[in-house]
C-alpha cells in the first residue's frame, strides 16, 4: 500500500509540476545582470550591481509536448471519454512531457575588482524547482483497455520515467577579460536538496499470451525503483497532530535551505569572443554537476521475473484448501518478484545546459557609457562601442532523462539610446513551431527593470497553449568610471 500511494505521488508531482529551462530572451542580453548567470563569460562594464532581494530574478515556465487544456476540456460537444481516449491514451506519445521549473534570486551582486578592471565577480543565491514527466503511454493502455484484449502485447515498463527537485543554490563566479577580443568566465556552485525524486531508469516488459493448461499466460520482467529524499520528513510532520504543520514544516525546509539538506556541488563555464567588430560569438556550459542525497533518503524497487497461468483448482477435492493455494501463489509470485523498501544513499546529477549564439551587430553606433559617470557598456564589440541594432541565432540544449532536448532561436535587438533595449525571439523546440518571445530592459538612472515573456501568441488562449514563460526583475547598476 506505501508503495501504491508513493508511486501515485510521485508519478502525479513529475507529471503535473509547474520545463523547458530555455532562456533564449534573457541569453546574451547584457543589460541585464541576470545574464551572467546564463554566461558566466558575458562582456560587462559594469562597476556593481545590487539585485533587489526575491524580485531580483524570477522566472516560471511550464510546457506540455503532447497536450493542451482545450483538448480535454473545450465546450465541443464530444464526450469527454472520448476525447480521453483518442487524445490521451491513443494521442500521446512515449517521449511526449510535461515539465516545469520556477527560480526565485534570493541575493545576486556583483563588482570589479579594484586591483584589476578587467576582472568582475558575482556571487548569489536562488532557490529552484524543476521536474519533468515522461507519459507513462503503456501503463495507461494497460490500466485502460486492460490486458485480456492485448495478446501478446509486451506493456514497456521503461516509459516511467520522472524526476524532480526544489533546492537553494550558492554560487561565485569570476568573469575576466582576457583580451579586446576574448571574455571568459566560470562560476561555482554548491547545492542544498530541499526535496528531490528520481525515476529514470525503470525497465521490463509484462505481456499476456495463450496459456497452454490454462486460458492465460501472464509474464511480468520488472526492474522498477523509485528514489527519494526530504520528502518523508515532511510527511511525519503532516501526520504529527501534537504541533502546527506550517511553522515546522518551513523550519525544516528554512534549515535545508541553508546548506543543511543534501548537499552537492557544480560549475559554470562561458566565453565571449569577437570575431570582429560587429560578429560576436558566445558559448556557455551550465550546471556541470551532482547531489549526494544521504539524509531522509528512501528507495523503492520491484525486481524479478515471473510467469504464471495462474490458480489451478480441481474439483471437487481442491474446493476446502483454495484459500492455502492462494496464499501460497501469492507467496510464489513475491518471491520471484519482490518488493523492497529501503534507504540506500544515491547520487543525481543536475540536468546540464548549454547556449550558444552568434550575433551581427548593426546601424547607428550608439555613444558609449563606459568613459562616463553613468551604468555599463553592454551589447557592444572589442572596442566597446554599442549599436542600435542586433540580430542573429542561438542554440540551447538541456540533458533530460530521454536524451538532449534542443530549442532553436533566432532573435533581433533594438536599443533606444541608452535607456531601453528590447529584443524578440522565434523558438523552435518539441513544444511549439510557434514561439514568439518579447523581452525589455529599462534603464531609468540607477535602476534597471526587465521583463521577458515567451509564446505570446498562446496568451490569448492558455488552454490552448502547449507552452508559458515569464522573467521579470529589478536591479540597482552602479554609476561612475570603471
Amino acid at each position: 500500500m506505501i508503495f501504491k500511494k508513493t508511486f501515485f505521488v510521485v508519478v502525479l508531482f513529475g507529471c503535473f509540476y509547474v520545463n523547458s529551462q530555455n532562456k533564449q530572451l534573457l541569453y546574451d542580453f547584457n543589460e541585464v545582470p541576470q545574464a551572467l548567470l546564463l554566461n558566466p563569460g558575458m562582456k560587462t562594464s559594469f562597476k556593481w550591481y545590487s539585485g533587489v532581494p526575491i524580485v531580483s530574478g524570477v522566472s516560471f515556465q511550464a510546457g506540455s509536448s503532447g497536450l493542451k487544456s482545450n483538448d480535454l476540456f473545450a465546450n465541443d460537444g464530444v464526450d469527454f471519454n472520448t476525447k480521453f481516449r483518442d487524445k490521451v491514451i491513443s494521442g500521446m506519445d512515449f517521449k511526449d512531457e510535461i515539465s516545469g521549473t520556477y527560480q526565485i534570486e534570493l541575493l545576486n551582486v556583483g563588482f570589479r575588482s579594484k586591483n584589476n578592471e578587467d576582472v568582475f565577480y558575482s556571487f548569489g543565491a536562488y532557490n529552484e524547482g524543476d521536474a519533468i514527466g515522461y507519459y507513462f503511454k503503456d501503463y495507461a493502455l494497460l490500466a485502460y483497455e486492460g490486458n485480456t484484449n492485448n495478446l501478446n502485447k509486451r506493456f514497456d515498463l521503461s516509459h516511467l520515467k520522472t524526476r524532480g527537485e526544489i533546492l537553494n543554490v550558492y554560487h561565485f563566479g569570476i568573469n575576466k577579460k582576457i583580451s579586446n577580443e576574448l571574455t571568459m568566465g566560470f562560476r561555482a556552485k554548491v547545492y542544498s536538496s530541499l526535496l528531490n525524486f528520481t525515476s529514470t531508469k525503470n525497465k521490463g516488459y509484462f505481456v499476456t499470451r495463450e496459456g497452454d493448461d490454462n486460458l492465460l499466460e501472464s509474464t511480468l520482467e520488472a526492474d522498477l525503483e523509485i528514489k527519494t529524499s526530504g520528502i518523508f520528513e515532511i510527511k511525519d510532520i503532516i501526520d504529527d497532530d501534537s504541533q502546527p504543520n506550517g511553522a515546522a514544516i518551513s523550519s525544516l525546509l528554512s534549515k535545508r535551505a541553508l546548506l543543511g539538506g543534501n548537499l552537492g556541488v557544480g560549475f559554470d563555464l562561458g566565453f565571449t569572443y569577437n570575431i570582429d567588430d560587429r560578429t560576436v560569438f558566445t558559448g556557455s556550459l551550465l550546471d556541470v554537476g551532482f547531489i549526494y542525497h544521504s539524509k531522509d533518503v528512501r528507495t523503492y524497487s520491484l525486481k524479478g521475473f515471473a510467469s504464471t497461468e495462474g490458480l489451478e483448482v480441481r474439483l471437487p477435492e481442491d474446493l476446502n484448501s483454495t484459500e492455502d493455494q492462494w496464499r501460497t501463489f501469492v507467496d510464489d509470485l513475491e518471491d520471484l518478484v519482490p518488493y523492497e523498501e529501503g534507504n540506500d544513499n544515491y547520487i543525481t546529477f543536475r540536468p546540464t545546459k548549454f547556449y550558444t549564439s552568434i550575433r551581427r551587430d548593426f546601424g547607428k553606433e550608439i555613444a558609449s557609457k563606459e568613459a562616463c559617470y553613468c551604468t555599463s557598456t553592454s551589447g557592444g564589440n572589442n572596442r566597446g562601442s554599442v549599436y542600435k541594432n542586433s540580430y542573429g541565432a542561438q542554440l540551447y540544449a538541456i540533458n533530460r532523462p530521454r536524451g538532449p532536448q534542443a530549442a532553436l532561436s533566432a532573435f533581433y535587438q533594438h536599443r533606444l539610446g541608452n535607456i531601453m533595449t528590447l529584443k524578440t525571439t522565434y523558438t523552435i523546440d518539441k513544444f511549439s513551431y510557434t514561439n514568439i518571445g518579447l523581452g525589455a530592459s529599462l534603464q531609468a538612472g540607477p535602476v534597471n527593470m526587465y521583463l521577458m515573456a515567451d509564446n505570446l501568441i498562446g496568451y490569448s488562449n492558455l488552454a490552448n497553449s502547449k507552452y508559458a514563460s515569464v522573467q521579470f526583475g529589478l536591479n540597482i547598476i552602479s554609476w561612475g568610471k570603471k
